[in-house]
């Protein structure tokens, strides 16, 4: 069975995009990708990206991604969110 690609945008906030090095990127990933195997891609890059993203939370297209086990589908913006501090 040979699985298809599906087109994201991930896009990084706070403390995940000092340690991404970017504000926003597209990326390609297999259908049966979910949002931990998105955490595994990006964390291969590096130490500094795998410690943060290991405390970010998550939205799909603006929700708050309670199974993160979920395939991602094409054309999804992906929210990386570190936790925030302040009042």
């Amino acid at each position: 069975m040979q699985l298809s690609i599906v087109h994201i945008t991930v896009r990084y906030f706070a403390a995940a995009r000092a340690a991404a090095g970017v504000d926003e990127e597209s990326l390609d990933v297999t259908t049966d990708a979910s949002i931990d195997d998105l955490v595994a891609i990006l964390s291969a890059r590096g130490p500094e990206l795998a410690r943060v993203l290991a405390r970010c939370s998550f939205l799909c297209d603006g929700v708050a991604v309670r199974d993160r086990s979920e395939s991602l589908r094409t054309n999804r913006t992906v929210d990386v969110l570190p936790p925030f501090a302040g009042g």
